[in-house]
């Protein structure tokens, strides 16, 4: 009961609030998804449907409130190469093996591994996303000229001014409508939405996949839908731990791997390109004031609303004020303390987050980067325990304490001296706890050494030792 009303609440808590900064969000996932899109190599109108289905269907069965999910770039780098060898029908039935695959990753609660994910390595994938989004505008920017800086620099005046007026209306959603209004009376020629691309012309439709089953399309699809469903899992696990601690609330992850299964599947039954968290939007959803599921189903509904309803007038809006916005959310997501906070920070923890940094601009792919950056903090972390061992020798008795597995098995062998005993060797392991079967090996090891030296060896303390599994 008390679950439900949590739930309940999660919808109705300042419904003004919540659709307005999904409303900013909104503007913030058009040049975004559109430009995704191409790297996709569909029609726009795929990744707009795609975002308007995914944010209904997570705002409703996700597990992370006021998180914005929609068509994202991780993804489309993913699926290109299978769109352009197959086409985008395999891309929709791809899309709906993936979104199977995370529904199976939620009720398996490996989202729960997401624990394992070191600071360093959240803080390296939120400034490499930054980077990302303002690299993004720069062939917006270059290709602006002087009138459309003009218009960037009056959008960025707009968006960092306008609160000191009112803060009842979102300052992003200002700076579209004044410059939308502003160009199209002065007849400033100027890219527009419309430029970018075809948008979509209807409500999407439901239809299954136009492709023939059978296990030559399994072998077409499984490894990309796999890929699909890794990398877009990854990427809203990431997002959602930033929505946490900006909001200082928690969230459900394995509940948001469900739920992001199911939009995926539903995305791609409306003809839409599989998606997942985009962090940049959900900054700026929740800088805005969204804390609930009201904010995300407002992203999505007001975006069908603008590209279906009112799509002549969302055509008219300036790329540049489009490009202000994202500038502003590129500054916001970039984490400046923890720039402040490097001579602080312990070396390694520096190392890790530089170079998750580093990966993810040279590869352009998020999840590539945090892989990187977990497998430095596992080594890392491993050198740091396997460091917390000692092996002590009093006469014939040896005491070990501390952490034996594969990093420190080999230190452990190397302790024990068989010259130089005259009776039976004891080795203490009371205080020592033995992880794996490296560490049982390097003890049978020992052993062995003894026995060749014709020395008996009592164990102590190994039922203890070895941890039990809970």
């Amino acid at each position: 009961m008390n679950s439900t009303r949590h739930y309940l609440r999660q919808w109705r808590e300042n419904p003004v609030r919540e659709i307005l900064a999904g409303s900013v969000a909104t503007f913030a996932l058009i040049p975004e998804v559109i430009a995704f899109s191409f790297t996709a190599g569909v029609d726009p109108a795929v990744g707009l449907y795609a975002s308007f289905v995914i944010s209904i269907v997570i705002a409703i069965f996700g597990g992370r409130p006021a998180m914005i999910s929609a068509a994202a770039g991780s993804v489309a780098l993913v699926v290109a190469p299978l769109v352009q060898e197959h086409g985008v029908q395999y891309l929709f039935a791809a899309g709906l093996l993936a979104g199977m695959f995370q529904i199976v990753f939620g009720f398996a609660r490996l989202a729960t591994l997401m624990r394992y994910v070191s600071r360093s390595v959240r803080t390296g994938f939120v400034n490499a996303l930054a980077i990302l989004i303002f690299a993004a505008q720069l062939p917006h920017i270059l290709a602006a000229g002087l009138t459309g800086y003009a218009v960037i620099a009056a959008g960025l005046a707009i968006i960092y001014l306008a609160p000191r007026l009112t803060t009842t209306i979102p300052a992003p959603l200002i700076c579209v409508v004044a410059l939308t209004a502003l160009c199209s009376a002065l007849g400033i020629d100027i890219p527009r939405v419309a430029d970018l691309g075809r948008l979509p012309e209807g409500l999407p439709a439901f239809a299954l996949p136009d492709v023939p089953l059978g296990l030559d399309l399994l072998n077409i699809i499984f490894l990309p839908a796999l890929a699909i469903a890794m990398v877009g899992l990854l990427e809203s696990l990431m997002t959602a731990g930033v929505v946490d601690d900006e909001t200082g609330t928690p969230s459900d992850k394995n509940m948001e791997a469900r739920g992001l299964g199911l939009a995926n599947v539903a995305a791609s039954l409306f003809g839409g390109i599989a998606g997942c968290g985009m962090i940049g939007q959900t900054v700026s959803n929740v800088k805005y004031g969204g804390r609930g599921r009201l904010s995300t189903m407002a992203a999505g509904g007001v975006l069908l609303l603008l590209m279906v309803a009112l799509g002549d007038i969302v055509g008219q809006v300036p790329v540049a004020a489009l490009v202000a916005i994202m500038i502003m959310v590129s500054i916001d997501t970039l984490d400046w303390g923890s720039l402040r906070r490097l001579r602080g920070t312990p070396a390694l923890s520096n190392l890790v987050m530089l170079a998750t940094v580093a990966m993810t601009l040279v590869s352009h792919n998020l999840s590539l980067g945090v892989l990187v950056g977990v497998l430095m903090s596992g080594v890392f972390f491993a050198a740091k325990v396997a460091r917390m061992q000692s092996v002590r020798r009093n006469g014939d008795v040896y005491t070990v304490a501390g952490q034996v597995f594969f990093a420190s098995a080999d230190a452990f062998t190397e302790a024990f001296d068989p010259i130089d005993h005259d009776g039976p060797v004891v080795i203490d392991l009371t205080n020592a706890t033995l992880w794996d079967i490296s560490a049982l090996s390097a003890l049978d090891k020992v052993k062995a050494r003894f026995a060749q030296h014709g020395l008996d060896v009592t164990i102590r303390g190994l039922d203890t030792a070895i941890p039990t599994p809970r």
